[in-house]
């Protein structure tokens, strides 16, 4: 299959914001290198190796000391990239894996060891066959007693039709990017409604991530602010954020790492609203252990 997505930005900026200590990238991939961890054969799309040394080096620059790594359909049900960063991030990584229907006990107690904290359903048409509903309730009763969670990554025209679904999950709930609202359209609209009644039952979370993707007015974001404000405001104990580096399927206007990290001054504009988005709430999920 052809590599058909652009590299990630060759020269991130340095952000004028100042994250602060303990401040956490919740939503970022590692690729390959293929030559190491080969991308599945079933894959909807090829993307650049993107190698652990490279966040980390990345991570630096933007001021990030710890990462949640989320598992891609390019690697499908093979976490051995995300494992092996992991092991290498002496204990600043956890993952989000993705696994079969029929995972063994065994290999779900193998990824817990390895730090995965959750695994990832994908309802978008671009990334291939939506995940299976009964399989998605059978994992959803088998991670419960691991302590994870589950991540939901869907388009914003999905949800009217998921939302019973995962409503009637035993486990915690994180909705990737949003849940993909259409910028242009305002925070009015039903979509976007919809996510916002749902974030009332306190099991579900929320990534502020995205901002390039639901964006229409591109750089720099301007039309995803008020989405991504919306939510750290009223649901300030349950919301994420991450660079989503390296940005697969991003086709023009590849983002600056630095400028997404600057975009936070609008998103979480004041200290604690930052140290709660960056710090404590991914503590909650990913690092029990240290609260």
């Amino acid at each position: 299959m052809a590599n058909e997505n652009l590299p990630f930005h060759p020269s991130p900026s340095i952000p004028a914001l100042n994250l602060p200590t303990g401040a956490c990238d919740a939503h970022c991939h590692v690729f390959g290198p293929a030559a190491d961890f080969p991308f599945a054969p079933q894959r909807t799309y090829t993307p650049v190796d993107a190698p652990w040394s490279t966040l980390v080096d990345l991570h630096e620059k933007l001021g990030l000391d710890r990462t949640v790594l989320v598992q891609a359909s390019c690697h499908g049900t093979d976490n051995a990239a995300m494992l092996d960063a992991i092991a290498r991030s002496n204990g600043t990584c956890r993952g989000v894996g993705m696994v079969a229907r029929d995972v063994s006990d065994a290999e779900l107690q193998r990824l817990h060891d390895g730090g995965v904290r959750g695994i990832r359903f994908n309802f978008v048409t671009h990334l291939g066959q939506d995940a299976d509903t009964d399989a998605v309730r059978e994992l959803a009763a088998r991670i419960a007693p691991l302590g994870w969670h589950a991540v939901v990554h869907f388009e914003a025209d999905r949800l009217e039709v998921l939302a019973p679904l995962l409503k009637t999950l035993p486990v915690p709930l994180v909705i990737d990017h949003m849940g993909r609202p259409d910028a242009s359209r305002g925070v009015d609209q039903a979509p976007f409604k919809m996510l916002l009644d749902l974030m009332e039952d306190d099991r579900f979370w929320v990534k502020v991530s995205g901002a390039e993707r639901i964006t229409k007015s591109g750089p720099p974001y301007a039309d995803a602010v008020p989405f991504a404000r919306t939510l750290v405001t009223r649901f300030e104990d349950r919301v994420l954020w991450g660079t989503d580096w390296p940005h697969p399927n991003i086709k023009k206007n590849m983002p600056d790492d630095g400028a997404l990290v600057d975009l936070l001054t609008q998103i979480a504009p004041t200290e604690e609203l930052l140290k709660k988005l960056l710090v404590t709430n991914p503590s909650r999920l990913y690092w029990p252990e240290t609260i």
